[in-house]
């Protein structure tokens, strides 16, 4: 039978009788409870921090993943847009009024403007050593320059955020060929 103490809501042992009786078996009851009792604490606190830090890596995760959908989202339109500004490339290589042409490169810096902040940046070719990671050779010239050099770009390319949106059209040096003299045999 147990008993309450109304004072402090402890749930009081039942007195046994014979050998039951004998108080250092139920202190060895007891404490081998309370051991089992702070084992399955112990795994049940183990279990939510576990879960805890599973949820705060499984959000920064998301974060992370939701930033490059937003950052690359655009990517089709940019690439589209990137093809205006070489419009407006083409249409400043021929001859057209002053007034008309001031309008041309200001409407394509605007443009420009507005893709830069949106992560657009041109790639530098000309002058650097041709890599097929930012470059795509359309042939080779002869040149005085290092072999593998791009000598000239035929169109622009273009990264979004870090990525190669659009490879630099190029061409690059190759050395000239010596004629061997005829005079060694």
């Amino acid at each position: 039978m147990s008993e309450k103490n109304n004072s402090q809501d402890i749930e009081m042992v039942p007195e046994e009788t014979g050998d039951e009786a004998d108080p250092a078996a139920t202190i060895k009851k007891l404490r081998e409870r309370l051991t089992r009792c702070e084992a399955e604490k112990g795994e049940y606190l183990t279990g939510w921090q576990r879960a805890k830090a599973d949820l705060i890596n499984y959000k920064k995760d998301e974060a992370k993943r939701f930033e490059e959908v937003a950052k690359f989202s655009a990517e089709g339109l940019i690439a589209e847009t990137v093809q205006v500004l070489d419009s407006f490339d083409l249409a400043l290589q021929h001859e057209v009024p002053r007034e008309i042409e001031r309008g041309i490169v200001l409407i394509r810096s605007q443009l420009e403007d507005i893709l830069r902040r949106h992560g657009l940046e041109m790639l530098a070719a000309t002058g650097k050593k041709f890599e097929p990671a930012l470059h795509e050779s359309i042939g080779e010239v002869e040149a005085e320059v290092a072999e593998g050099t791009v000598v000239e770009e035929l169109q622009k390319g273009y990264l979004l955020h870090g990525k190669v949106l659009r490879p630099a059209r190029v061409k690059i040096s190759r050395l000239r060929h010596q004629r061997p003299n005829s005079d060694h045999k």
